[in-house]
Formats: C-alpha cells, structure tokens, sequence
C-alpha cells in the first residue's frame, strides 16, 4: 500500500514538472469533483440513484475554469511579492492569501494554519496539491452547506 502511494506521488511529481500548469488545474478541478462526491455519497448519504452527477459536473467545472488557474497564479505572484521563507515572510504570504472574500467566515479555522505550513515548509511548485489535499475537506463541507435542504 505504502509503495503504491510513493508511486502515486512519484509519477504526480514528474507530471508536475513537466506539465505544471495542467497538472494543477487537473488537480483542482478533481479535488472539487471528488469533494462533491464524498458531499452527496457520505455525508448527504443520497446513495448512486439520488446522486447529482449535473452538481458534480458544475463543482468539477469550477475547480478547472476558476479554483485551479486562479490559485496557480495567485501563489506565484505571491512568491514574487513576498521573496523568501522567514518566519515574517511566511506570515506576510499568509495574511495576503486570506485578504479575500471567502463563502463562509469558518474558513479562518482551518485556511491561516494550512498556509502558515504551506507556505513554509512545501515548494512553490507543490502548494497547490497541499491546498487540494486540504480542499478535498473543506469543498465536502462547502458542497454539503450549499446543498443542504
């Protein structure tokens, strides 16, 4: 299992230098796709006949035209406004990646300490597989909020 999982990032890895960009689109809109499934599948509980697949397209589909690009540029530009890892500029990084407008007020529980890591601890070119890892969480708990009854 472990060395199924080392393959798994190993080949993500190669992809991901070679393909940059479309590996990391590809990657959110997955990561968005995914989230929704776990959304209708384990927590909504809908089971396969109930299941939106039009829902899931849509969350996929936002995850490949906005969340990916967006968020691919965004984290460059940001290593370009704010050079280097210090703990100043880890945290300058991290207050500027949360000067938006988010859907709900909890995203400060859980987005300031995964970019406070991020940011520190993992390579430009990986940022956005961490946020997606992470994401997979928080767009299950996005498309159950905005989905439920």
């Amino acid at each position: 299992m472990l060395q199924g999982i080392k393959l798994v990032w190993r080949t993500y890895q190669q992809l991901l230098t070679k393909h940059p960009w479309k590996v990391q689109i590809l990657t959110a809109g997955s990561t968005c796709g995914i989230s929704d499934i776990i959304s209708q599948q384990l927590i909504e509980r809908r089971g396969l006949t109930d299941h939106s697949i039009k829902r899931t397209i849509k969350m996929t589909t936002v995850g490949l035209i906005y969340v990916g690009p967006i968020l691919c540029k965004w984290y460059k530009y940001l290593d370009q406004l704010v050079v280097g890892k210090s703990k100043v500029a880890v945290f300058k990084k991290m207050l500027l990646d949360q000067n938006y407008t988010n859907a709900l007020m909890s995203n400060y529980t859980i987005w300031p300490a995964v970019q406070l890591l991020n940011f520190y601890f993992i390579p430009l070119k990986n940022r956005l597989a961490v946020v997606q890892i992470v994401a997979l969480l928080w767009n299950t708990y996005l498309s159950w909020m905005a989905n439920k009854a």
